[in-house]
């Protein structure tokens, strides 16, 4: 199975956009000429864009972490169960081959039916489980990126972000960026905070 190859190159953290602010305090001041009023408000529309390095994101973020390894575990228990019934099949398969020349026809036909039908059986398992799997990694990083962009709406409100952009090495839409504008660092820390308040709240 591919599931975890699938599940190890995604980035629930990806394109985080939050419209904040919109009614902000960037009016250009009227009593400046157009080229003045032009340059404050894109100085001003500058100022509120940063980003969110998303390899550190998930490298950090307990929630998440949290949930890779519980995939982790499940498509780990899924391999093993597949694995044990694809090696109880084989021998199967070996015992009736070492009897066959022993077996009359029918005996042959019957058992070679049988096989047929665990072979198809074991097929059907591996791909109800991939299935399974798959169904579990967007439920679960679903909710890992609910959490992220209802905190960053949150976080952006607060400090008057307009546009909050998600950087990674692996996989760079943004060539370049500022670290004067990376939040990454507050981003996870107020990620986490949350997260740890939640599972205290439940206990």
């Amino acid at each position: 199975m591919n599931t975890w190859t699938k599940l190890a190159t995604t980035l629930i953290a990806a394109a985080f956009l939050a419209s904040c602010n919109q009614n902000g305090d960037n009016k250009a001041n009227t009593t400046n000429n157009d080229s003045t009023a032009v340059a404050t408000s894109t100085t001003a529309s500058a100022e509120k864009i940063v980003y969110v390095n998303s390899d550190t994101l998930a490298e950090k973020y307990e929630y998440y972490k949290e949930i890779r390894t519980k995939l982790e575990a499940k498509v780990k228990k899924a391999q093993t169960d597949l694995q044990s019934k694809g090696q109880a099949f084989q021998r199967e398969v070996a015992d009736y081959q070492q009897k066959m020349n022993t077996m009359s026809a029918s005996e042959r036909q019957a058992t070679e039916e049988r096989l047929a039908r665990k072979q198809d059986e074991l097929g059907r398992l591996d791909q109800n489980a991939s299935s399974s799997l798959a169904q579990d990694e967007a439920t679960e990083f679903g909710n890992v990126y609910t959490a992220i962009t209802e905190y960053l709406k949150k976080h952006a409100s607060e400090h008057g972000y307009t546009l909050v952009l998600t950087y990674s090495q692996k996989n760079p839409s943004v060539l370049y960026a500022d670290t004067k504008l990376d939040i990454t660092k507050q981003v996870v820390d107020g990620l986490n905070a949350d997260y740890k308040k939640k599972n205290a709240d439940k206990k």
